[in-house]
């Protein structure tokens, strides 16, 4: 069966994966170069790596089931669902191992809806969610790292630490929200007790703070366009490759 899908036709490329043909083509040959194409026993795949990457990203930009975004491929629901699993992982982005002296990142929480309660408890979005800690570069706004998922009942405090995410920086140094109290990350001035007001100095510092910061909140929105990470229904690490491909998939967007 033919699907009406393909990478072969440029117009699908970048509703589904944000990036323009010449990015796509980079990224296709760059998963070659570290051996997602490589020859495997057993029955070849139905579809060339080109249509298998598409298919991935447009479940996770969609979030249509398997049984509805198969067909648009001429895949049958368990190709699909073996083709997620498989090149999944294999998007996933790698974290820097070196960072630049002068180099400063910026670190926020965010909450992934996810239907696998065996990974997820409620939180204060109310729905069973995972806490994934995202970092940035601060210049280039390009994520860095991103921690392993914890349950949503997990405040950023302790999340930072468990997931991995302190480990993958190092000692570089780091921003974020008031949420990060006691971590040695610098975070905004607060009024001691019994201080009506802070300086002046510090609210100027405040402010400086605040629009640096942003940015890492603006790069978790973009990322949240990608729908599977408003409602996953991935089981397992399965979110935990979705955040880490869509990750790199933005990467791409910005290196141009």
């Amino acid at each position: 069966m033919a699907g009406v899908i393909t990478a072969s036709e440029p117009s699908w490329i970048a509703p589904f994966t944000g990036l323009s043909p010449r990015q796509f083509v980079k990224l296709i040959t760059a998963l070659r170069r570290e051996g997602a194409d490589a020859v495997r026993r057993g029955r070849p795949w139905s579809l060339p790596l080109e249509d298998r990457v598409l298919l991935v990203a447009a479940y996770w930009r969609t979030n249509l089931t398997l049984r509805q975004l198969a067909p648009l491929f001429g895949v049958s629901k368990s190709s699909a669902d073996r083709i997620v699993g498989h090149l999944g992982p294999a998007l996933e982005i790698q974290p820097r191992r070196r960072f630049r002296k002068d180099t400063v990142l910026i670190v926020d929480g965010t909450l992934v809806p996810t239907r696998d309660h065996a990974v997820a408890e409620q939180s204060k979005n109310y729905r069973y969610s995972t806490n994934h800690q995202v970092v940035i570069d601060a210049d280039t706004r390009l994520v860095v790292a991103v921690g392993r998922p914890l349950p949503g009942n997990r405040n950023d405090c302790k999340a930072w630490e468990l997931s991995g995410a302190k480990a993958a920086v190092g000692r570089t140094t780091v921003i974020a929200d008031g949420g990060y109290r006691g971590t040695g990350l610098v975070i905004p001035h607060r009024r001691e007790r019994g201080q009506a007001e802070l300086p002046t100095w510090k609210e100027e510092h405040n402010a400086s703070h605040r629009r640096v910061r942003a940015r890492v909140e603006h790069t978790l929105a973009r990322m949240k366009t990608w729908k599977i990470l408003r409602d996953c229904r991935l089981k397992g690490d399965g979110v935990h490759h979705a955040v880490l491909g869509i990750a790199r998939l933005h990467n791409l967007t910005l290196a141009g």
